[in-house]
């Protein structure tokens, strides 16, 4: 009989080899780590009938910190690696996915889930404000990659839109979560919940998490930059767990407040990165974090597989699965598309912009909070359809991110070279 204590202890050890090794070993070929992982966690879980059944359900608490932790340093790792400043053009298309995608697709989701699903209002709109945060971290192609040294260095439009989006949309699905949450609490009737929604879930807790997230930011930012003694200038020290410590301040001090955390931790990744752009300790800040955020998404993901072998998509139904198929190759591409028509970005990069709305963690977090504070019938249904969305989305996102931005970037340094060229072969103005 095989300890199954020990038999967990061997599968981190492997998971955590797996994290270092597999960037490296899988190079360009068309397979995404987390696939690796996820599909590591079906066999171990099925070969092994003496390790515990990683139920989303029985081990709810333990399932709702662990998403959530691996959220929060997700999130920071997004904020220090985007190198574009702010601004209302600079970062129109993240916009745009935010107020239209986003609100359009949550529309679409919570629609099919009562009038063909059968869910009720509030399982609904849970299921809708769950399945709408995005998470390149689950297809490492169309993320940024590391922050620069060069404080006017650009990310390229796809993947910039891509990780912003996902940095923001994670703490703008919070306030129709606790929507949710009241709704199966107090009823579905506005007079019941609306007012303190808007007044406390929309108001207070995002403003409370921008400011919570800036006055952090700014401050840290000092500490690691201007400090007057470089005794307690961090940036000279080059410590990278240091990371860590914002992160977790930021989120616990927001949270206190009753703000939203996840909002708090990207802004201030944000601030720090903006107090000092040409600094190397955003580079430093941001291993680290990839690091640690590569071994919480390991486990995660390995664990997720394990509950699909144990009966996690038990509950379903055939709607279920064509419900995940839309969200996957009609909601999200649609939704996407329109909210980039007429904006700066071209055809091709509209297109791969909307189809990469890659589902991940943060689904499995929400669905955990929600289900811990509301009154929800039908648990494990809700529990099947967002674990076959990431899962699904994983498989589809992780084999085609590979290929599309292989393509993406061909082109684009084709049209670099061509423009380069016009303009070099361009006859100069005569003194």
């Amino acid at each position: 009989m095989i300890d199954g204590a020990a038999a967990a202890f061997a599968a981190v050890g492997a998971a955590t080899l797996g994290a270092a090794l597999l960037p490296r070993l899988l190079g360009r070929v068309p397979v995404s780590i987390p696939m690796v992982f996820v599909a590591a966690g079906m066999i171990a879980f099925a070969l092994i009938p003496d390790l515990p059944n990683p139920d989303p359900l029985k081990y709810g608490e333990l399932t709702l910190h662990v998403t959530e932790i691996c959220v929060i340093i997700s999130l920071m790792g997004a904020g220090l690696a985007l190198n574009r400043r702010i601004g209302w053009r600079r970062w129109s298309t993240t916009w745009r996915l935010l107020a239209i995608t986003m609100p359009l697709s949550m529309l679409a989701v919570a629609l099919i889930g009562w009038s063909m699903l059968g869910l009720g209002v509030a399982a609904a709109v849970l299921l809708a404000a769950a399945l709408a945060p995005t998470d390149p971290v689950l297809a490492t192609e169309v993320q940024v990659g590391e922050p620069t040294d060069d404080g006017e260095a650009d990310d390229d439009e796809v993947r910039f839109a891509l990780t912003s989006e996902a940095g923001l949309n994670d703490g703008l699905a919070f306030p129709f979560v606790y929507a949710a949450i009241a709704m199966s609490m107090v009823g579905v009737a506005p007079a019941a919940w609306l007012t303190d929604w808007i007044l406390l879930d929309v108001l207070w807790r995002l403003t409370a998490g921008v400011l919570v997230g800036l006055a952090a930011g700014w401050m840290l930012g000092k500490l690691f930059f201007s400090a007057p003694s470089e005794r307690f200038r961090l940036s000279e020290h080059a410590e990278g767990f240091v990371a860590l410590a914002a992160t977790f301040l930021a989120y616990g001090f927001a949270e206190l407040v009753e703000g939203y955390g996840f909002v708090a931790v990207f802004v201030c990744a944000w601030a720090i990165r903006a107090s000092e752009r040409t600094h190397g300790y955003h580079r430093v800040l941001h291993q680290f974090v990839e690091q640690i955020e590569r071994l919480i998404t390991a486990l995660v993901l390995i664990l997720l597989g394990g509950a699909v072998v144990r009966g996690l998509f038990d509950a379903l139904v055939w709607t279920d699965v064509l419900l995940v198929a839309a969200i996957l190759f009609v909601i999200r591409p649609l939704t996407g598309w329109l909210g980039l028509l007429r904006g700066k970005t071209g055809p091709r990069e509209r297109f791969v912009i909307a189809f990469f709305g890659v589902r991940g963690i943060g689904s499995l977090f929400y669905v955990a909070y929600a289900l811990a504070n509301g009154d929800f019938e039908g648990g494990e249904r809700l529990w099947g359809i967002v674990g076959l969305t990431v899962v699904a989305s994983i498989a589809v996102h992780g084999v085609t991110a590979t290929p599309v931005m292989a393509v993406i970037d061909r082109m684009r340094a084709r049209e670099a070279k061509a423009t380069k060229g016009t303009e070099s072969a361009a006859p100069s103005t005569p003194v």
